[in-house]
């Protein structure tokens, strides 16, 4: 079965970089998804019940703490793994992407090989 990756940021520059640096999971049978705000993030969370987010914080429509909060609550989405990748890196921030529920919470700017091996660790994909 194959898994799916959703990368959730309203910047196109950060969404098109996160895609070429995940791409390759693409031979490893991943889908990679995308989304430009928060609530099209949630929709696609419920629908698309993705293995792994890379959830922005500052987003229009819903914030990413948000989302994380209403992902995390739902019994149905609960083992869905949720990295906040945001510009936001005050201890504030990184404390309030923990009570919401994150399993990761990282800083821009990222380091594409970083994210990389993240995602095939927690996808379990050997490459």
């Amino acid at each position: 079965m194959s898994k799916k990756l959703l990368i959730v940021d309203d910047e196109p520059h950060i969404r098109l970089l996160l895609e070429q640096t995940l791409e390759e999971l693409e031979d490893h049978d991943v889908e990679l998804l995308t989304a430009t705000n928060g609530l099209e993030a949630l929709e696609a969370i419920q629908r698309e019940k993705p293995n792994l987010v890379f959830l922005d914080v500052m987003m229009p429509k819903m914030n990413g703490y948000d989302v994380c909060q209403k992902v995390k609550a739902d019994p149905e989405l609960n083992d869905v793994y949720i990295i906040m990748l945001t510009a936001k890196g005050q201890e504030f921030d990184r404390s309030r992407g923990k009570d919401v529920g994150a399993d990761i919470y990282m800083t821009k700017p990222f380091d594409p090989d970083e994210i990389l091996e993240k995602s095939c660790e927690i996808l379990g994909i050997e490459t």
